[in-house]
């Protein structure tokens, strides 16, 4: 029996030992799946933060684009209403009565004198007037003016143009600003 004693004792104690082993392995594991679990947290909260910080700027460039889109879409319609507005008030001036044209040619012709004495004017082929119905030397049709004069010197070097689409487009650069606030506000 003290054989069979001897080996309980041994396998007792090898039992014992590999008790020990299997719950200091199981502990080291425990350790080791506690320590990657926390790294998988501490990542996985890293890259959500990070997800989340994306997902905001993606948001924020979108609507950035979106709005600049939208500004562009208004600029070229308020473009267009203001060329509208600047097309209509040239047709305007250009279709006015024989009458009313006569009236402010005779104006334009007082003013041109201030620059130029005794000029000669050109205008539209379409227009009805005499050199005598505005006060000046001479007048000459062309097909290059429709609307308003262009006053010359006599010896061509000094010209002053008083055509309707030059006079409006220099009322329009310079009240541009206050165009746009009537129109648009």
């Amino acid at each position: 029996m003290a054989l069979d004693n001897v080996t309980k004792g041994i396998m007792d104690s090898a039992k014992a030992s590999v008790e020990a082993i299997e719950a200091e392995r199981d502990a080291e594991v425990a350790k080791i799946m506690a320590e990657a679990d926390a790294v998988i947290s501490d990542m996985k909260a890293k890259e959500d933060k990070r997800l989340k910080e994306a997902i905001e700027q993606l948001g924020r460039q979108i609507l950035s684009s979106a709005e600049l889109e939208s500004k562009k879409i208004i600029l070229s319609k308020k473009r267009e209403i203001l060329e509208k507005a600047f097309a209509e008030s040239l047709s305007s001036l250009e279709s006015a009565s024989a009458g009313t044209k006569k009236e402010q040619y005779r104006q334009m012709a007082v003013a041109a004198k201030k620059v130029i004495d005794d000029p000669k004017a050109y205008c539209s082929k379409s227009e009805t007037v005499t050199a005598e119905d505005i006060g000046v030397s001479k007048l000459e049709k062309t097909g290059s003016i429709t609307g308003g004069l262009v006053f010359e010197s006599k010896d061509g070097t000094i010209q002053v143009d008083m055509q309707y689409r030059t006079i409006l487009q220099t009322v329009w650069d310079r009240e541009m600003k206050s165009l746009s606030d009537i129109l648009f506000g």
